[in-house]
């Protein structure tokens, strides 16, 4: 059975909420003022049990001073059912009614024309002629209108079967997906605690879940969940839900309409909506760049500054991107709507479509962002993931966060996730990069792997550190190494020496620096352990632009061995001097540098930096006592 929530809206006491106890038996005003008044100041709830659906019932209210409980109530809304009242005909809060629930993007509408036994048949008409004129630029044209009487139940079946007709053009609400609650209600009940109210925008939550309360991050548990009074062990999407919690979420103090209840650590608390916004064609406002506003995202009413991306203004009638500055925190998911209300005086101005929950900080937008925001909000799965990863650029997307990033369902996501991990794309962290970072990256390290051994074509290998300076420093953590790797994966490159080369690179010295590396040999041969350090070599050796080359390709090739910085040895005239260590100080302990000078005959300047070097290879050891040679 489809589960879904039905929202009243329309004027002040035009009717609403005894049409409601019409329909279900259940009088929604609950609060003694409510009584006393004879208007809804809070949301009301009921259940209405179709066929083929059961309709969670949100009675809102319609008085002006209480559209921001009308915004919290509509929010989540299947579909609606408009009250207006046969005798006054549309009136104000019906017009905002109607453009607020349009900008929400709730998808079907049902008139419901209450008090019909008050008027003739004549100015029934001129009412229903009314409701059609203010339908008719809207997406409900044609809706389905249906007179009614709640004090004689005129008309109810008929209205029960068009509101399951309206139900049927519905789609179900997914249950696999990420948890999000957002709260209408908190209050204590004696001897139960807090308990929290909401429609289940989506997933499944159970008694005993381990919650979290946003924008303040607070844990909570599920002690019980109720639907509609009846205790159950979960409530799936599209259910009106009550829970109480238990823990530090359960606070009264901190938590209240406007916070959201989450399970998934994807979910986080954002500063800044990127979002395209429509103007209310009907409106006397303008929207400006810096303009402050209040904005209704979920049940949250926040104010916010709007940066707009594109122009200084969006008419009346008009669209356009803006990025909201908002002035507290909330939670959003990419395709969640919101409604622009004016600061002062309050009046709804317009609505928009949220492309971007967590975005950076942008200014103006130029075409390549414009398609990519576009692309989340009208793309299929594929071409969101895409946008999503494109509009990252180096920074590199989080998987986990895709279902929040691109407003796709887990099951809606799942067949395109399952693709991006059969990919051998570069990936650090859980995060994924687009096809053209990928692919710059790449090029980006070749190129520099290859310009380092044009300029210095002795060095067998380039080191990973030298690499990674090929990508942007402001490149995610890792992405280098990832994209080494996957180059190494593919042959393109190839590890080595603690770095990495072309697979074709080959060390070759020319006629001179075949030369210069014999005069090399030559001189540290000859010198024994004591040889002169680099700064120290003749003018014709130290002058040279390729001499560290040299010495390293000697080294590789088990030439000369590094001693210390600047001192270079001959190998075979260091191995010497190990073995006559061994031979004449092996199995004693003790040992100041001045009984290695029998075995290792030079001055302390070569001295010193001898033993360290040896220390280091394990020949000899360094304590407090002195040195020991182990036999």
């Amino acid at each position: 059975m489809n589960r879904l929530i039905l929202g009243t809206a329309g004027h002040i006491d035009h009717g609403k909420t005894a049409l409601v106890r019409a329909l279900t038996g259940v009088d929604t005003d609950r609060l003694k003022e409510e009584k006393a008044r004879g208007i809804t100041i809070e949301l009301g709830f009921a259940e209405l049990v179709l066929p083929e659906a059961r309709l969670g019932v949100v009675d809102v209210p319609g008085h002006e001073a209480f559209v921001r409980a009308m915004v919290a109530g509509a929010a989540g809304m299947d579909l609606v059912l408009l009250v207006v009242a046969s005798d006054e005909g549309v009136m104000p809060q019906t017009r905002e009614h109607v453009a607020i629930v349009e900008l929400l993007g709730v998808r079907q509408l049902v008139v419901a024309l209450t008090k019909r036994d008050l008027v003739d048949e004549e100015w029934l008409e001129l009412v229903r002629s009314d409701v059609e004129d203010l339908l008719e630029p809207t997406p409900y044209r044609g809706a389905v209108s249906v007179p009614t009487s709640a004090t004689s139940e005129l008309g109810m079946d008929e209205l029960k079967e068009a509101l399951a007709l309206a139900a049927e053009a519905v789609q179900k609400s997914s249950g696999g997906d990420l948890v999000r609650l957002p709260l209408d209600r908190v209050f204590t009940i004696q001897g139960t605690g807090t308990v929290a109210t909401g429609t289940l925008w989506s997933g499944t939550l159970a008694k005993g879940d381990r919650v979290r309360i946003l924008p303040d991050d607070l844990d909570a548990r599920v002690r019980g969940v109720q639907v509609h009074g009846r205790e159950v062990e979960q409530a799936t999407a599209g259910d009106r839900t009550a829970i109480s919690l238990t823990g530090e979420g359960a606070d009264r103090t901190a938590v209240g309409r406007g916070a959201t209840l989450v399970s998934d650590p994807a979910w986080s608390p954002t500063w800044m909506l990127t979002a395209r916004v429509r103007m209310l064609p009907d409106t006397a406002w303008k929207l400006e760049h810096n303009q402050r506003v209040r904005v209704h995202v979920g049940t949250a009413e926040v104010m916010a500054r709007c940066a707009l991306l594109e122009s200084e203004t969006i008419r009346a009638g008009g669209a356009g991107w803006v990025q909201l500055r908002l002035e507290e925190p909330v939670v959003a998911r990419a395709h969640d709507r919101l409604v622009i209300r004016a600061y002062s005086p309050v009046a709804t101005i317009g609505g928009g479509l949220i492309a971007e929950a967590t975005p950076p900080k942008r200014t103006r937008i130029d075409d390549s962002v414009r398609a990519g925001l576009e692309s989340l909000l009208e793309g299929d799965a594929g071409a969101r993931v895409r946008a999503i990863l494109e509009l990252a650029g180096w920074h590199g997307a989080e998987v986990a966060t895709f279902p929040v990033s691109t407003g796709l369902s887990l099951d809606e996501l799942g067949p395109t996730l399952q693709a991006l991990e059969t990919q051998r794309d570069p990936r650090t962290a859980g995060r994924l990069f687009s096809a053209q970072i990928t692919s710059q990256a790449e090029k980006r390290i070749v190129a520099a792997v290859t310009a380092a051994h044009a300029q210095d074509p002795l060095r067998p290998a380039i080191s990973l550190a030298a690499v990674r300076t090929a990508l942007p420093a402001w490149a995610a953590k890792g992405l280098a190494d990832a994209t080494i790797a996957r180059l190494c994966e593919q042959t393109v490159l190839e590890m080595a020496d603690g770095g990495v080369r072309l697979p074709r690179h080959v060390v070759a010295l020319t006629q001179d620096q075949k030369a210069a590396a014999n005069d090399l040999r030559a001189l540290l041969a000859e010198a024994g352990l004591a040889p002169p350090f680099v700064d120290e070599f003749p003018a014709s050796l130290k002058g040279r632009g390729d001499l560290w080359s040299l010495l390293k390709f000697l080294e590789g090739q088990g030439v000369v061995s590094p001693v210390a910085d600047g001192y270079y040895v001959s190998t075979a005239e260091l191995e010497k001097g190990i073995a006559a260590v061994r031979e004449m100080l092996g199995g004693q302990s003790g040992l100041g540098p001045s009984a290695f000078r029998e075995p290792l005959p030079v001055t302390r300047k070569h001295l010193i930096p001898l033993l360290n070097h040896l220390d280091g290879l394990g020949i000899t050891m360094r304590s407090d006592e002195g040195r020991s040679v182990p036999q």
